[in-house]
């Protein structure tokens, strides 16, 4: 069973980084996209307006993006059952993208009047810590084919050579066996 176990909190911890990848990187994308569009006076009524809310109120303008979302879920699950792969697989994401976007977009103005909640205040630190843990679990490893993969830096190309065809030999001499 442990040996198992491994993998795939490995597997969970790159889904949660590569979701923090995501929404840490559209976030700057979104708030420029946002910034281009000719919606100065919208950006400047919402964030007044959520100023004037209550943590309650607040929460339900963040939940908005994922409730305007669910059209496009339900486009996904008809695209996979009339099988139109390619289509499916674009609407998701496409809605992945968006969903992540205007989520980290809507929770920069709310974030302030969510963190007043306690209960909100834990799960933002429960996400935290899970943050930490998936980092703490997927750093190293990443450290370590970082490490395997300068031996194909340009300036040591001729030592990956002989290594690749060391191991070729090997491979051939114990399948020859």
């Amino acid at each position: 069973m442990r040996r198992f176990t491994r993998p795939l909190l490995i597997l969970l911890a790159l889904v949660f980084l590569f979701e923090a990848w995501l929404w840490e990187h559209l976030s700057p994308v979104v708030a420029w996209v946002v910034a281009r569009l000719p919606l100065k006076r919208f950006k400047e009524w919402l964030a007044d307006n959520i100023r004037g809310l209550s943590p309650a109120w607040t929460l339900i303008v963040f939940i908005v993006p994922f409730i305007l979302l669910i059209p496009l879920k339900f486009l996904e699950v008809f695209l996979i059952a009339k099988r139109q792969w390619l289509a499916a697989i674009a609407v998701l994401v496409f809605a992945k993208l968006l969903g992540l976007g205007v989520t980290a977009f809507i929770f920069d103005l709310t974030r302030p009047k969510l963190l007043q909640m306690a209960w909100f205040h834990r799960v933002y630190e429960v996400v935290l810590g899970w943050l930490a843990w998936a980092h703490a679990l997927v750093d190293p490893i990443k450290q370590q084919i970082k490490r395997r993969m300068q031996i194909f830096a340009p300036h040591r190309a001729g030592r990956a050579v002989k290594l690749f065809w060391r191991i070729r030999r090997r491979m051939r001499t114990r399948m020859a066996a």
